[in-house]
């Protein structure tokens, strides 16, 4: 129901934008988040928005060159990231929360219902 797309390889200082389509249902109404995982490492938050976009939380190491957002007539949530660095190379999850209308982000990995299956980002140095 969740399909995240657009990861690829790319050099350090490099661009790319992640996209998660959602299909079978509308997730209008969710909190929606951005995780990753290294490999042999957990699974960590990346960034969460909720459902009328107004709020957006990111972890630190991101925060300053990654942007969430979301377009929920297109039923397509976004991670544009910028000034991309090596530690940045994971697989990447696009998540959704089933239950609708939050007005707070969730940041674990336990709040949330659905998952995709990931797109790997690779950053070369």
């Amino acid at each position: 129901q969740l399909q995240a797309f657009g990861g690829g390889l790319v050099q350090a200082g490099g661009s790319l934008r992640l996209s998660c389509a959602a299909s079978g249902r509308t997730f209008s109404s969710s909190v929606m988040g951005w995780f990753r995982q290294a490999p042999g490492k957990e699974r960590e938050f990346v960034a969460a928005i909720t459902w009328s976009g107004n709020t957006t939380y990111s972890t630190d190491s991101v925060k300053s060159r990654f942007t969430i957002s979301r377009d929920n007539a297109k039923n397509t949530m976004y991670l544009q990231m910028n000034s991309l660095k090596p530690e940045d190379t994971a697989v990447h999850y696009c998540a959704a929360d089933r239950t609708p209308w939050k007005t707070r982000v969730t940041t674990t990995k336990e709040g949330y219902d659905y998952w995709g299956q990931g797109t790997l980002v690779t950053v070369s140095s």
